[in-house]
Parts: structure tokens; C-alpha cells; sequence
């Protein structure tokens, strides 16, 4: 039973990892609407869809990301806010789902404080329905305390919970870079003019 809720709880967070991605990794034409300063990104950032659709805000400061930036799918869901100060996550970073039905809002799917780029503060997960997933507590990128909770609503035992928290934290790594390359690759031509 508990190792099938594992299963089920792992299937979950990459069924819904894989629900996000597609919003970004099909081919698209996107337009960059940003300036530059001594050849580097400078002030507000956007990424928009040929048609206008906003899918990534944010800014820089002489070529570093900081404050929020934030993406929606195609569609205008919101998916990501990610926090930065000298280009490093530092806030409350969120993920959410994204919606079954346009115009409705999206159901949070995590929550996680980072400090000078490192895990810190509490880490909160829930499933698409709302029930909670998983509750982490981290000091300076190290594991403190792990809860979680399968689908029904029942706790797992520590050592799992330790086990999802590594899992889910490959997963979220990962996804954080695929949000990361789509800025990167969607930067402002800042070379001087010939």
C-alpha cells in the first residue's frame, strides 16, 4: 500500500511537471521587448508570442535577473513566479497547475523559500484538487524536517517523505532550468550596432 502511494505521488508530480513543460517547449515564435545597457540586459524584460501573448515579465539590472519574473502558458495561465536578487532565487518561489478550463484561476501546485539561491524556509506542495502533497523544511539547502501525504490524505512515514523530498527536488531542479533556458534563450540583442 505505501509503496504504491509512493508510485502514485511520484507519478503525480511528474504527470504534472510534464502538464507545464509543453507550455514552453513547443516550437514558438516569441518577440523580446527589452533594452540594454554597456552591452549587457538592462530594465523591464518581456517575452511575448507573435500574437502579443504575454508568457514571460520580468528585469534586469546590468545583465542579472532580479525582482519577480513571472510566465503563463499560451493560453494566459500563470505558471511560475520566480524571485531573484543578483540573479539568484531569493523569495517565495510558486508553481501552480495549469487550469482545466480557460478564464479559471490556478490551483497552486508549490510554494518554496529560497535564500542567496539555496533551499530555505518551509517547501509546500499540493495535489491538483488542493489537498496537501508535501510540507519540507529546509536550512540553507539542507533537508530539516520532512510530511507528506498521499492523494487520500494519509501521512507517509518519515523516511518516505525524505525520499519523495529528493525526488521532488531533482524534478523541481530541473524544471526551474527549463524556465531559466527559456529566458536565457529569449535575451536581448545587446551587441553594439556595426
Amino acid at each position: 500500500m505505501v509503496g504504491q502511494a509512493r508510485a502514485l505521488i511520484a507519478r503525480r508530480g511528474v504527470l504534472a511537471l510534464l502538464a507545464v513543460a509543453p507550455a514552453f517547449t513547443a516550437a514558438q515564435d516569441l518577440e523580446v521587448h527589452a533594452a540594454c545597457r554597456d552591452g549587457m540586459p538592462h530594465g523591464p524584460y518581456e517575452l511575448r508570442a507573435r500574437g502579443g501573448e504575454l508568457r514571460v515579465v520580468g528585469a534586469f539590472n546590468r545583465g542579472k535577473r532580479t525582482g519577480s519574473f513571472i510566465y503563463w502558458t499560451g493560453g494566459g495561465a500563470r505558471i511560475a513566479h520566480v524571485p531573484y536578487d543578483d540573479d539568484t532565487k531569493s523569495g517565495t518561489l510558486s508553481l501552480w497547475y495549469v487550469p482545466s478550463r480557460a478564464g479559471r484561476e490556478p490551483q497552486p501546485k508549490l510554494q518554496a523559500g529560497f535564500a542567496a539561491g539555496k533551499r530555505n524556509g518551509v517547501t509546500r506542495s499540493w495535489y491538483a484538487d488542493g489537498r496537501p502533497r508535501v510540507l519540507f523544511r529546509y536550512e540553507m539547502d539542507a533537508l530539516a524536517d520532512a510530511r507528506a501525504w498521499t492523494a487520500a490524505g494519509a501521512p507517509l512515514p518519515e523516511p518516505e517523505a525524505r525520499e519523495l523530498a529528493a525526488r521532488d527536488r531533482t524534478l523541481d531542479d530541473k524544471y526551474y532550468a527549463s524556465l531559466d533556458a527559456i529566458v536565457t534563450g529569449h535575451l536581448p540583442d545587446c551587441r553594439d550596432p556595426p
